[in-house]
């Protein structure tokens, strides 16, 4: 297998967006639980990836992705009204999962997954809006690599393995939190330099069709 343009790359950061009162900081992986990825599988913005891939081993970062490097701007018609019944688990409303402001996997006609964020629980409807958290957003980055490094083959085939269902090695991200992992875990604001994702379900392990 030629895993020669896969790199095994593990590093810290500060993400920081504009705010009010100057620049915010809303995520950190720090050195204890750093975000680390195999370079080429979509796990990191591709803007992020190019950006840190070829530093080295103790090289420090600092550099901005612009909105449309990282996700866009926002679109008001990716808020939609979806019936309650489609949050139903067992022929009950999942009101431990679905409630206001809390992030919920979804899935489309086609087998996409993605996430959505709970806008509002009504009698009949769910609004949800299935913008990315950051969409709109200027992403400022500085943090530190701690490794770099091709990748093993034995790393890239559980990877491969993983992202076909077929096992759970080659994770992405630093124990599923934080948002470099773009969506491949538990979701606390899905993904900031995560691209793909694997596609993976939280919430108690189902995705909602939409």
């Amino acid at each position: 297998m030629n895993n020669a343009n896969n790199k095994f790359i593990a590093l810290t950061y500060k993400l920081y967006v504009d705010g009010v009162h100057g620049k915010e900081m809303v995520e950190e992986a720090k050195a204890d639980r750093p975000f680390h990825f195999i370079s080429g599988f979509g796990f990191a913005l591709d803007a992020f990836e190019q950006q840190v891939i070829s530093l080295e081993k103790g090289a420090q970062f600092s550099f901005s992705l612009s909105k449309d490097e990282a996700y866009g701007d926002y679109d008001d018609q990716q808020v939609a009204s979806l019936d309650r019944t489609i949050f139903h688990v067992n022929g009950k409303f999942d009101s431990e999962h679905i409630y206001e402001d809390a992030i919920v996997p979804l899935q489309n006609a086609e087998g996409q997954r993605f996430y959505g964020r709970v806008l509002e629980v009504g009698n009949d409807k769910v609004k949800i809006d299935m913008n990315h958290p950051l969409a709109g957003e200027t992403l400022y980055f500085e943090g530190e690599i701690l490794e770099n490094r091709d990748a093993t083959e034995d790393e890239v085939k559980k990877l491969i393995a993983h992202l076909s269902g077929k096992g759970c090695g080659g994770g992405c991200h630093h124990d599923g939190e934080g948002c470099c992992g773009g969506g491949c875990g538990n979701h606390d604001g899905e993904g900031c330099c995560g691209g793909h994702g694997d596609g993976e379900c939280s919430c108690g392990g189902h995705c909602h069709e939409n």
